[in-house]
């Protein structure tokens, strides 16, 4: 290779290709910062990917030379993934004044195992919403389209990934900000087990275990050997889930054998699907048949009004926190906070504390379900998402629903919504587009989407997998068999060639 690395030979590499080639000398760890610093910005002022560059602090980075991803550029996400002396924005002008007082468990593995921060990237405030299109930050592009949405809440790390900025970038998911821009931008992303990445020192548990830390990559390998990097207890996390008997990066590579895998495609919460999504299913169904894998419609009995319910009261209780803190310890106002976040966080003040608890409560159902399930298959296929990705702008609140919201924040008339039945509406609102998601966040379960169908203009349709508690390294196997049966790593060349 030559002394600079040539951006075209950058993005032909995956984040472990480019350990192996900075491990044996054929390339510096400053020549690949550097290819990835030039690929940031040539296509960042397009996508708006990048909230927070830490160029010139990458390319003096130290880094262990011995670590699985030594001298491989990575962004972070700026929602948790804290890294000390650096803002942690959480999407919100509210948090503007935020900075990290010392390294979040995951960015402190994910520097351990070699990888130089290149800056962060945008998410939606809080990260609550499938489209990252906050009113600090300003909308972020999907590089197949940029007229479409990157999707959320991890959007900006999808749209980076996607477009070569990075070969992946960090992620997490509370409702489905892994799986919903690896749907959106083509790639992989896996959601781990509850407990398997630690949420410390921060949390015990992010979003009462909702939530999990990850990435978004274009392989899986890269995933994988991620995984094996951050995964692990920290000392004072609430449990400990049993690591795998090898390290993922090794598992994934031994074939899954034939596998049982119930099939759905309709919404749980009986809310519309689009063709494109079915037709993705089902080619992937047929596919797995081939492979020798046992294919079978059939979806976990449960109730999904109750589910999008539940799901929304985490909102509420989480949202409402998160504004408290935001206030009494950075100096916030209510201005500071986007309509909608401060709608919900009304919701979460005048919701009635039982009630609450009754609802995180009810999770143990879901689990019990999808438990019940999991004794006839091993892993059940569906759409990643309910439709394909909106346009920039398309979901803002209408003016109408402002002006009602506005008014109810006037009123403070949260008992009131609570009581009219106008929650169950908001449930299916926000989550008709994304229905698919939610069940493997409450129920702790890993879940992964897959980049396995592409629309007739181009643009990819992801379609999600779930398993068992702990079953990262079935998923991984799995996933590597598609992968193989079914690339698409070359995709990215026509976005490597110029951004749509």
């Amino acid at each position: 290779m030559e002394a600079m690395m040539k951006q075209s030979e950058y993005l032909r590499y995956d984040a472990v290709a480019l350990a192996d080639l900075i491990r044996r000398g054929e390339v510096s760890s400053r020549e690949v910062c550097e290819a990835a610093v030039e690929r940031a910005t040539q296509v960042n002022g397009s996508l708006n990917a990048i909230c927070y560059p830490q160029f010139s602090d990458a390319l003096e980075q130290p880094h262990p030379q011995d670590a699985p991803f030594s001298g491989v550029p990575l962004l972070l996400k700026d929602l948790a993934q804290e890294q000390e002396g650096h803002p942690c924005t959480y999407g919100s002008r509210g948090f503007k004044a935020n900075i990290a007082a010392k390294n979040s468990e995951f960015v402190s593995r994910a520097l351990d195992g070699g990888l130089v921060i290149l800056g962060r990237t945008a998410t939606p405030e809080f990260g609550l919403k499938a489209v990252t299109e906050s009113r600090l930050w300003g909308p972020s592009r999907n590089p197949w389209d940029t007229r479409l949405t990157p999707g959320g809440s991890s959007g900006g790390s999808g749209a980076a990934v996607a477009a070569g900025i990075v070969p992946m970038a960090g992620a997490n998911d509370g409702g489905g900000s892994i799986r919903i821009p690896a749907a959106y931008n083509g790639l992989f992303g896996l959601k781990p087990s509850r407990g398997r990445i630690s949420s410390g020192p921060f949390m015990g548990e992010a979003w009462t275990g909702a939530s999990s830390d990850h990435v978004v990559s274009r392989t899986v390998r890269d995933s994988a050997t991620m995984l094996d990097v951050v995964a692990g207890p920290a000392s004072g996390d609430p449990f400990v889930i049993p690591p795998p008997a090898e390290p993922f990066a090794r598992l994934m590579q031994k074939t899954p054998g034939p596998l049982r895998i119930g099939v759905f495609t309709s919404s749980p919460y009986h809310t519309e699907v689009a063709p494109e999504c079915v037709a993705a299913v089902e080619e992937t169904a047929r596919i797995l048949e081939n492979l020798g894998h046992h294919v079978e419609y059939a979806r976990p009995e449960f109730d999904g009004m109750a589910l999008a319910r539940c799901y929304l009261g985490l909102y509420f209780g989480e949202v409402s926190a998160l504004i408290d803190k935001a206030k009494t310890q950075l100096g916030a106002k209510d201005e500071d906070f986007e309509l909608d976040t401060r709608l919900i966080g009304m919701l979460g003040q005048t919701m009635p504390l039982p009630e609450y608890v009754s609802r995180r409560q009810q999770w143990n159902e879901f689990a019990r379900a999808l438990g019940a399930y999991f004794s006839r298959f091993d892993l059940y296929l569906c759409p990643t998402t309910g439709q394909l990705p909106a346009h920039i702008g398309e979901l803002d609140t209408p003016a109408h629903l402002q002006f009602a919201a506005r008014l109810m924040l006037t009123l403070k008339a949260g008992k009131l919504v609570h009581r009219s039945g106008q929650v169950d509406q908001m449930a299916l609102e926000s989550l008709a587009r994304t229905p698919f998601t939610q069940l493997a966040n409450l129920t702790g379960t890993p879940a992964m989407s897959v980049p396995m169908h592409w629309t007739a203009a181009g643009l990819p349709v992801g379609v999600q997998f779930g398993g068992c508690h702990g079953s990262e390294g079935t998923l991984l196997q799995l996933a590597a068999q598609l992968e193989e049966a079914n690339p698409w790593f070359s995709r990215y060349e026509r976005l490597d060639a110029g951004i749509a």
